[in-house]
């Protein structure tokens, strides 16, 4: 799809070309046979068997796309803006918001209330996990230990991703010791997956109905949708027989398909306070929190990634927080310049450098980046 631009400024030219020319260097189709040397796609093969296998249903992928927004105008949308494609880890994001959902429905009224306590006998049992509150596996700091759908917690631990500022501590999947529950801060998917459980008991209804008839569809969005689980997630919930239980990314497959510009509309509604056409979709409250540092690791929010110290993110302001997903994929909500950037297959080793084209772009003045 050609460029469309709606003031299409040298600068603006600049960056939207060097994101083309920097795809991500996964094959566009998952079952394709790599020539030596390649890279794989997915990242489920960088972890220790027999947990390298996909376990739900992934598909092929569009070309390097993405949109930009500024005060709820487009400027500029290239590749496939409407395609429906997996977006990986952007979906623990959607968490927080569905647990936003809940709150504004009465279902969360205390987040430092014991999961155990409140839905009992869903994996948040024994004198470990019970102390576990729904903020802590928000924040990524739960250290949940268990299986979940058959993948035990174990296989990630010690994970280390690009955005974490700390050095690895062992190798994936190591017998790293556990500490109390919000003692510690870790990356991960298997215990994310278990917070979408709980959510989807909670909420006692399929998180991607949740999803869309909650937040996507009131923006204007949600063609083409999808958030699908693993082939062995199914759980029974009392009067409403067999759910699948999403994930809370593409791991191990299944995760969100979503278009670039849904993801923009999502981010306007954070930018917006969680408000859209003269209704509060979601608290306002709940909004601001998202963005709050984590007390022991303040690179992170609740499923965001910060910018406080400017220098996880150089080019961003300290206000800004991100979505990130394996293969690529970022969206860059921007409160200081009103802006929402969508990048879908990106190389993420010239994430910096294209940032930082695009910041050129909406604030040419460095000192308006505080």
């Amino acid at each position: 799809m050609p460029v469309t631009c709606s003031d299409l400024s040298a600068s603006l030219a600049q960056a939207l070309a060097f994101a083309q020319a920097h795809e991500c260097p996964w094959p566009r189709d998952p079952a394709a046979v790599l020539p030596p040397g390649a890279a794989p796609w997915g990242v489920h093969h960088e972890d220790p068997a027999p947990y390298n296998r996909l376990r739900g249903p992934v598909h092929a992928r569009g070309p390097q796309s993405g949109v930009l927004w500024q005060r709820g105008h487009e400027l500029a949308a290239w590749g496939e803006p409407d395609r429906s494609d997996l977006t990986f880890s952007v979906a623990k994001t959607y968490l927080a918001l569905l647990a936003g959902i809940a709150r504004r429905e009465g279902l969360l009224p205390d987040l430092h209330r014991s999961v155990a306590e409140q839905l009992p006998g869903i994996g948040f049992d024994g004198s470990h996990n019970r102390r576990i509150s729904w903020a802590m596996p928000l924040e990524q700091t739960s250290e949940w230990e268990g299986e979940c759908f058959g993948l035990p917690d174990q296989v990630d631990r010690w994970r280390k991703v690009a955005q974490d500022p700390r050095p690895a501590g062992g190798p994936k999947g190591g017998a790293r010791p556990l500490q109390p529950p919000g003692r510690y801060w870790e990356y991960n998917d298997v215990r994310i997956n278990q917070l979408a459980l709980a959510l989807l008991h909670l909420l006692r209804r399929p998180l991607p109905e949740v999803f869309l008839n909650e937040i996507l569809r009131p923006l204007g969005g949600g063609e083409g949708f999808a958030w699908r689980g693993y082939d062995d997630a199914w759980v029974e919930l009392p009067g409403l027989g067999p759910v699948q239980s999403v994930p809370g990314g593409t791991h191990w497959g299944g995760g969100v398909s979503v278009s670039a510009r849904d993801q923009a509309r999502v981010g306007q509604l954070l930018l917006d306070g969680g408000a859209h056409g003269g209704r509060q979709i979601l608290p306002r409250d709940w909004v601001s929190a998202l963005s709050e540092p984590c007390a022991i690791a303040p690179f992170y929010g609740r499923l965001v990634w910060l910018n406080r110290d400017g220098r996880s993110f150089p080019a961003a302001s300290t206000q800004a927080f991100f979505m990130m997903g394996a293969g690529g994929h970022v969206v860059w909500v921007e409160p200081a310049w009103q802006s929402v950037l969508v990048l879908r297959w990106f190389d993420g080793t010239r994430l910096p450098a294209l940032l930082q084209r695009f910041a050129a772009v909406l604030a040419p003045e460095p000192q308006d980046r505080d």
